[in-house]
Formats: structure tokens, sequence, C-alpha cells
């Protein structure tokens, strides 16, 4: 399984940006069986769970600090999950990670397979 993440960059606070993750299945298995998650780590911390989005369904979770702001989906006919991002803080700026674990079983923060990260930098 491969995942590329885009759609990082610069952007002023209040601003928005929208990631995008193409994910890459193996035989047998279709994207919509996999939960899909973004994650991210600034400069000097640890990587923390962003939001994730459970395979098959529509049902989300996220951090409390970007609930509200950050919305994430996912579109099964292009094997892609989203992160949009609204109302954009320059503590929101770090490295992003999309990750993938197969289903049906959820496992909160566990994860099988990542994508290279995509920076993202909000200026204040």
């Amino acid at each position: 399984v491969q995942l590329q993440a885009s759609g990082g960059g610069l952007v002023q606070a209040g601003g928005s940006l929208r990631l995008s993750c193409v994910v890459s299945v193996v035989s047998g298995r279709t994207f919509s069986t996999y939960h899909m998650a973004w994650f991210r780590q600034a400069p000097g911390n640890e990587r923390e769970f962003i939001a994730a989005i459970i395979q098959g369904s529509t049902s989300t979770t996220y951090l409390d600090s970007v609930k509200g702001r950050f919305t994430i989906s996912r579109d099964n006919a292009k094997n892609t999950v989203y992160l949009q991002m609204n109302s954009l803080k320059p503590e929101d700026t770090a490295v992003y990670y999309c990750a993938a674990a197969p289903g049906p079983i959820y496992i909160a923060n566990k994860y099988d397979y990542w994508g290279q990260g995509t920076q993202v930098t909000v200026s204040s």
C-alpha cells in the first residue's frame, strides 16, 4: 500500500488549505476497506493524531483543537482522503502525514501505512 500526500504550502493565519492523499491499494482489497487518518508533527514535538475516518462509513473523529476547523473526508471512487483545514493558526504549522489501516477492526492510533508528509506553514 502506498500513500501520496499533497496540498501543503504557506498560508496566512485565518486562511485555508486542503490536503489530499491518494492511496494505491494491494490486490484483493479496495480503498473503502481501509480506515484513514491524518497526523502531524511540528519541530521538536511528537507526531500527533488529527483526524480519522472509518472504513465503509462517514464516521469521523478529531483532535479537540481542530474540531470545527478541520474536516476529514474520503472519495472511495478516487482512492483519496482529504483534510480540509479552515481558520488556520500558526500553531497548526507542521508536517502533515496521511495514514491507513486495513479494516474492519478500528484501533485508535494504530496505522500500518504512512505517506511521506506534506509541509503546512501558517504565518501570523
